[in-house]
């Protein structure tokens, strides 16, 4: 037998590139398919809290615990009336607004010029303040409270919202920090050298050449810090214990227990209120908190 006799024999007929197409897609379908098999039951097991909390605010408190199906026996449709006007849901959302939409952008400001120096200006000690930053992620936050109310009430603002913004706002947000230096970090440094060139200062470069190319980074911290701060309850509870009025959702959804009694219904439409405004941010922000978390690991 020659050589190529043989050649032919061993080597595999080549493939023409519409069959080649046709396999790869069928292959794509495939995986497609048990993927999507795989993590169907996942997302329904992750999702079905929330789905029965929502099918819980239209029932009675009489058929609440009934059954743990979706479908209401009995609708009651002033449960949310009631959490909203009788329960003050609706001044404590307006509060928790105000403190997380202040709170979010005192925290994007600051840990964003944080990140930014740490990530592209080389200085001595940089290395100690990072771990310094890290360090302070393993302290409790029941260990600073104490602290954080002395000096909120010797600046005379433990009677108002601002004490609680200012509460919020000042911890070390490492995480957002060390996600802005990364950030930063793989951005080119001749944007730095150019904006130099051009007369402009630290400030105006960081505000007006490095802040709009960290967007994705940007809508990251700004989810970050909204999950935090609208679901924040040792503060929020220790600041206002004086100041009824001025709670926050997390603190007033405990006006639902009482002494006897425990108005369920209640307490879950007015969670269901509670989380919608964090569902809606995350789902706008969604795609811009991937390349956020995937630009600071690159960096």
């Amino acid at each position: 037998m020659s050589a190529t006799a043989v050649r032919e024999t061993v080597t595999p007929p080549r493939l023409e590139p519409p069959r080649r197409r046709r396999v790869a897609n069928r292959r794509r379908l495939v995986r497609h398919v048990v993927v999507t098999l795989i993590l169907t039951p996942v997302a329904a097991l992750w999702l079905y809290p929330m789905l029965w909390l929502v099918s819980a605010s239209f029932k009675t408190n009489s058929t609440i615990f009934s059954s743990m199906g979706l479908i209401p026996e009995e609708v009651d449709v002033w449960n949310y009336s009631r959490a909203w006007w009788t329960a003050n849901i609706g001044p404590y959302f307006w509060n928790t607004l105000l403190i997380t939409v202040a709170t979010v952008a005192i925290v994007v400001i600051t840990t964003a010029m944080i990140g930014y120096v740490l990530g592209t200006f080389p200085f001595p000690g940089r290395r100690f303040v990072t771990i310094l930053l890290v360090a302070t992620m393993f302290m409790p936050e029941g260990y600073t409270i104490i602290p954080i109310f002395d000096l909120i009430r010797n600046l005379g603002l433990s009677t108002s919202l601002a004490g609680v913004i200012l509460a919020e706002s000042g911890g070390a947000h490492v995480i957002i920090i060390l996600l802005f230096a990364g950030y930063f970090r793989q951005l080119p440094r001749e944007l730095i050298e150019a904006s130099r060139i051009d007369g402009a200062g630290f400030l105006r470069t960081f505000w007006s050449v490095m802040m709009p190319m960290a967007k994705p980074a940007i809508a990251t911290a700004i989810i970050m810090t909204l999950l935090r701060v609208w679901n924040s309850f040792l503060i929020p509870l220790v600041l206002t214990l004086t100041r009824p009025d001025q709670r926050t959702l997390a603190v007033g959804l405990y006006a639902f227990e009482g002494e006897n009694a425990t108005d369920w219904t209640g307490m879950a439409a007015a969670s269901t209120i509670t989380l919608l405004p964090i569902v809606l941010a995350f789902l706008f922000l969604q795609r811009y908190f991937v390349e956020g978390i995937a630009g600071a690991i690159r960096g």
